[in-house]
């Protein structure tokens, strides 16, 4: 538990380093639950679009990942929980780089989440893995990515903390989704034999967050559903639900010709992710528990 932390505890001032697509989410479904919340963005533009729209209830930053503002060592003065989600890079977390100091020195953090991805784990050939399992990233991004999940894990354990890990599977949700996709003709059917993936609807991580702020819980959490399928499965449902024909199978030798190396890590790591402890520890009851309800559920949204 954190400082002062408790299931009934109040909840009061969010700052959000890296206002995203998580983090939108996040604030849009319990931003209620706070008398105010701050996001960090890293362009002035999108800073005074997000205050014109919304300025009372969520205040824009501007955080450039090098040096944090006076405006924003203020926020952080005052945050009592703290989403982060901003991407590491060779240099480390760079919240941590720029704000650990004013975070230590704030008496009013409780909790912290940090959202990292199940690539830390690696590739293990389709096995299930799950917290217990050692992290053995091939990618560089989620070496990366592990090296940050220690550093807040310190931090909390340093300043007396919480901070839950919570490892994300693929993301989807409103605007990102093989309904857009097969909609918009640019769904690609990869097939790759063995193949499979976990995947997590936005809506389902904002759960996730929100028990873990409850709960000011600790530890490292697996955040994905409970179906791991091939990539091909989710556009086939889309095109089914769109009154489509799915579009033709690719064999993953052609396809790899013309994708992003960022693409292609993704490919090669190939495991499928247990989230008992999700379910078990921070008591989330999954909306989307498969791509299928997902799916389902923005279909008809539309």
């Amino acid at each position: 538990m954190g400082r002062g932390a408790g299931k009934g505890s109040a909840m009061t001032k969010l700052i959000c380093f890296g206002f995203g697509y998580c983090a939108e989410n996040f604030a849009a479904e319990f931003g209620d639950k706070f008398d105010s919340v701050i996001g960090t963005v890293r362009g002035a533009e999108r800073a005074a679009i997000l205050n014109a729209y919304d300025g009372e209830r969520l205040r824009a930053l501007v955080f450039d990942g090098q040096s944090a503002t006076p405006q924003l060592q203020a926020a952080i003065g005052e945050a009592e929980f703290a989403l982060a989600s901003a991407p590491p890079g060779a240099g480390g977390d760079p919240v941590l780089a720029a704000c650990a100091d004013a975070l230590a020195k704030t008496k009013h953090l409780r909790a912290v989440v940090y959202l990292s991805t199940v690539g830390v784990y690696g590739d293990h050939a389709g096995a299930w893995v799950d917290e217990t399992t050692p992290p053995a990233p091939d990618a560089g991004r989620s070496r990366e990515r592990l090296l940050a999940e220690q550093a807040w894990q310190d931090f909390g354990a340093q300043h007396g903390i919480a901070v839950a890990i919570l490892r994300l599977a693929g993301i989807y949700g409103p605007g990102q989704n093989a309904l857009v996709q097969v909609a918009s003709g640019k769904a690609r059917r990869v097939a790759k034999p063995g193949q499979v993936f976990n995947r997590i609807h936005v809506g389902d991580i904002a759960q996730a967050i929100d028990a873990s702020f409850t709960r000011a819980a600790s530890g490292i959490f697996n955040v994905a559903d409970d179906e791991p399928t091939p990539a091909g499965d989710p556009i086939v449902f889309a095109a089914k639900l769109l009154g489509r024909e799915p579009p033709p199978e690719i064999a993953f030798v052609d396809a790899a010709r013309s994708m992003s190396p960022m693409a292609l890590s993704f490919w090669q790591d190939c495991r499928r992710v247990k989230n008992d402890k999700l379910k078990r520890e921070l008591d989330v009851t999954l909306r989307y528990p498969t791509f299928r309800e997902g799916l389902r559920a923005l279909f008809e949204e539309c």
